[in-house]
């Protein structure tokens, strides 16, 4: 009999983990009767399995409590085997599995008509082969031979679209910004030894040297062969460099290459070091891309028109030039120029380059060249026309008493010099022949350090420095200096010492500040923060010997 009840597969839970249903709060009265029982569809095997259980339930061994506990568990199967076929069935309504299948059938179908249709051209294409003409074989032959010859190179005329690639920029680091200075230079040192060796040729820096070339160029461009010269001097000169990367020891100068000592890189910098090394590559990159924009400015604006007389003598030659190529023949036109080049190379140049007044004054390209203004010459000299202009109010009587305010006079270049409080003899209460020297027109942006004084306001002082032919000017800055109370003017003759000083040791190089003594301070001052300090000391210096000098040739006693 248990035998018989293993026979029965039980799939779900157990008796006890389901709620009575007596004890269900959704079940009614008749669900919770034993006389009522489910009959649900049943399949061949239910029936079978029913059948076995009544035989098992019609056993007199079997008690009544093993009998509702046997149909318990038959009544939870059947009811689980239902609620597994409707959620099948559910799933198979849901995923269309009968209407995919169609699909799937009509595709096989739609396969094999094209198979068969590919099939068909294919035995016609065959049958109708034999009837070609070995013409026909021969150019298709032909054909597919230029196609594996020339097809990778028929390809490459593909129009595709160009692709953009974003470069990644990298971090400031004062290791790869010394580097990057380096590199610069030595790739401009093949273009700076040319022209310097140029130079020397063109200056008979060695007599013999330049005297040769001189004969040679000369014979080669009388003959026509000036061309056919500098190719050969390229070809000789390529040769002379895979010699050189061979590794032999050529070294061909007229000037002697003067080889710089070539610093190891630190590996472990202190911060000091670090500021001090970005400071003077800054200071590089600044010079040089200076130089680059004038350069650039000044070609920018002898083809605009800003100076007109100097761009008329560039038109005029290109007229000239223009027409002798018209006219002339090339052989003539050829011979003409290659002699007036090596002429002027060799022989007026030397002549302009000994001589600075005849080149001044004769010499058509370097007059263009440095009387070229840059943009920022420009700018200054519209902010100094404009303020030239004199109030059409006043009269034509005094020019200095028309000039506006902030303005002081050049008597001999009818200049004007102004500061930030008005007239610059007014400002430091000096003379007006009192003016500031070429090199420090604008001033020096700095701080004087008064340590004789202990309050904090009269310590330090921001403001410009000035340095005229006899006195030393420095402007304050402050809103309350309106007067000339805070301003301080120092006459030259009464400087007793003054040196570069170095204000804070804890930063690198050698400071940025004049130290100047005087007999009546006690301590001297300091003119620190100075951008341009090597500039201003080497200025103050200058004009400070030039004024003992004179002094001294003056009163010999003193």
């Amino acid at each position: 009999m248990l035998k018989r009840l293993d026979r029965i597969r039980f799939r779900g839970q157990r008796r006890d983990e389901f709620l009575d249903l007596a004890e269900s709060p959704n079940t009614s009265d008749t669900e919770c009767s034993e006389e009522v029982l489910m009959k649900p569809r049943l399949s061949m095997r239910e029936s079978e399995e029913l059948r076995e259980g009544s035989c098992i339930f019609s056993h007199p061994n079997l008690t009544q409590t093993d009998l509702n506990e046997v149909k318990g568990h038959l009544e939870i199967a059947l009811l689980e085997k239902h609620f597994l076929q409707e959620e099948l069935r559910k799933l198979k309504e849901e995923s269309n599995v009968d209407s995919l299948r169609q699909e799937l059938e009509k595709e096989r179908c739609r396969r094999t008509e094209l198979e068969q249709k590919m099939n068909d051209a294919l035995r016609s294409r065959l049958e109708d082969s034999p009837s070609q003409t070995p013409k026909d074989t021969l150019s298709n032959s032909f054909l597919k031979w230029l196609y594996d010859r020339f097809g990778v190179y028929i390809e490459d005329f593909r129009f595709q679209p160009e692709e953009t690639t974003v470069e990644t920029e990298e971090p400031l680091s004062a290791k790869r910004l010394t580097e990057n200075m380096r590199r610069l230079k030595r790739g401009f040192r093949p273009v700076t030894n040319f022209m310097r060796n140029l130079s020397a040729l063109s200056s008979w820096y060695s007599v013999y040297t330049s005297a040769i070339a001189f004969i040679v160029y000369m014979y080669a461009a009388w003959h026509g062969w000036a061309i056919p010269m500098f190719l050969f001097l390229a070809i000789l000169r390529l040769s002379l460099n895979y010699l050189i990367a061979r590794g032999w020891r050529i070294q061909w100068s007229i000037v002697p290459e003067v080889s710089e000592p070539v610093e190891p890189p630190k590996e472990d910098l202190t911060v000091s070091e670090k500021f001090q090394l970005v400071l003077d590559v800054a200071q590089k990159a600044q010079n040089l891309f200076g130089r680059m924009a004038n350069i650039l400015e000044k070609i920018k604006n002898l083809f605009m028109w800003v100076q007109p007389e100097l761009t008329q003598k560039l038109y005029v030659g290109l007229w000239v030039a223009f027409i002798s190529s018209c006219l002339l023949p090339f052989k003539l036109l050829g011979f003409i120029i290659g002699v007036y080049a090596g002429i002027k190379f060799f022989i007026i140049d030397f002549i302009f380059k000994s001589c600075p007044k005849l080149r001044q004054r004769y010499d058509t390209p370097y007059i263009i060249w440095t009387n070229l203004p840059t943009d920022l010459q420009l700018k200054e000299r519209s902010s100094t026309m404009l303020s030239r202009r004199v109030p059409t109010a006043g009269g034509r009587g005094s020019v200095t008493a028309a000039a506006p305010l902030g303005v002081s006079r050049d008597e001999d270049g009818g200049r004007y010099y102004s500061t930030k409080r008005g007239a610059f003899h007014e400002v430091f209460n000096l003379p007006e022949s009192e003016r500031p020297l070429t090199v420090c027109e604008n001033g020096w942006r700095c701080c004087l350090i008064n340590r004789d004084r202990r309050t904090p306001t009269d310590y330090i002082r921001n403001g410009v420095l000035y340095v005229t032919e006899n006195y030393l000017c420095f402007e304050s800055s402050s809103s309350r200096s309106g007067s000339s109370k805070r301003n301080k003017v120092i006459k030259l003759l009464d400087i007793t010492d003054i040196q570069k000083y170095k204000v804070l040791s804890v930063l690198p190089g050698s400071g940025m500040g004049i130290s100047i003594a005087t007999p009546s301070t006690q301590k001297p001052m300091v003119f620190g923060a100075m951008m341009h300090r090597d500039e201003a000391f080497d200025a103050i210096f200058t004009q400070y010997m030039k004024i003992v000098t004179m002094a001294t040739a003056t009163n010999p006693e003193t």
